[in-house]
């Protein structure tokens, strides 16, 4: 009788590849379609355009200030930045808007994303140097240094990559991020009682639209507003347990609760607003928006009936 040959010996690296840093490893590098990354590029950057010429210019004011009100960050302190110049401040606003322009072509995607990536962000410390730093943006400065690691990716670019993957899941987590923290902040700096207090209330006192005010007569809905609020972002990142139909759901949710902000006390979140999109199929709503439009002239088209 043969002896029974020796069972081979377990494969340490694909026991680890099983276990919960292989699982985590998988779920960050999960595979993306190119293309997605190749329309929020596009958004990316055209939001830069529109940001620091529109939206969020104050900085190039800042140029003109006296350097005794500058106020390095923590950032400013470690690379030893100057105080902002009229030419600094002017430079790096309008460079911004001219590389983001470059970059949206979509060539020399490391390149120009890297270079629109400092440029914007130099932009930003100018700005918030001289006051509050808002935290919007630290999700949309993840995304300006993250999605150029991508590489070459075209809008209707079929090819699937872990690098366009983790550069979405990197954006995603930041995203959720900053709803957690936020909740994190409001307990840090106002304590427990921040639900209960007229934070909101005193929001809608100063900004609030005319379609708002009757809340200040009926107190106990923006108390209840705040509860709801603390707690949507404290479980935010639930949204990564949920099933692709209802992350979208709850994007949609958010995106819905930021438009009634807007309109009712008219604060708005922009480039966060912004990187919610990578939680999305933007190709396929590209490509639902196209047979569309091809569906409709082709019916424009079509030869009349005969009478």
């Amino acid at each position: 009788m043969s002896a029974r040959a020796p069972a081979p010996a377990a494969d340490p690296a694909a026991a680890g590849r099983g276990g919960l840093a292989g699982r985590l490893s998988r779920w960050l590098f999960e595979e993306a379609p190119l293309a997605r990354v190749a329309l929020l590029r596009l958004v990316v950057y055209a939001f830069v355009v529109v940001d620091v010429l529109h939206l969020h210019a104050d900085g190039r004011h800042h140029g003109a200030a006296d350097p005794v009100w500058y106020t390095p960050l923590v950032v400013g302190e470690v690379l030893h930045l100057p105080a902002a110049t009229v030419l600094l401040a002017e430079g790096l606003r309008w460079g911004s808007a001219l590389l983001a322009l470059a970059a949206m072509s979509g060539r020399a995607p490391r390149l120009l994303g890297w270079a629109t990536a400092v440029c914007w962000s130099w932009f930003q410390y100018v700005s918030f140097s001289y006051g509050k730093v808002d935290h919007d943006r630290a999700d949309f400065l993840v995304a300006l240094f993250l999605l150029p690691t991508a590489g070459l990716a075209h809008l209707s670019d079929a090819r699937r990559s872990q690098a366009a993957g983790f550069a979405l899941r990197a954006v995603q987590l930041m995203a959720i991020a900053t709803y957690f923290l936020s909740a994190v902040a409001k307990v840090r700096f106002g304590g427990w009682e921040w639900v209960n207090s007229a934070t909101i209330a005193r929001a809608v006192v100063r900004r609030g639209a005319e379609w708002v005010q009757w809340t200040l007569e009926v107190p106990w809905t923006l108390h209840a507003l705040q509860w709801v609020l603390f707690t949507a972002e404290l479980t935010a990142p639930v949204i990564f347990l949920l099933s692709e139909r209802w992350r979208r759901r709850a994007v949609g949710a958010w995106f819905a609760f930021h438009a009634a902000t807007y309109a009712g006390i008219g604060i708005a979140f922009w480039p966060h607003l912004v990187m919610m999109l990578a939680f999305l199929p933007l190709e396929q709503y590209r490509d639902r928006l196209l047979e569309r439009w091809r569906r409709r002239r082709g019916r424009s088209r079509a030869p009349a009936a005969p009478g």
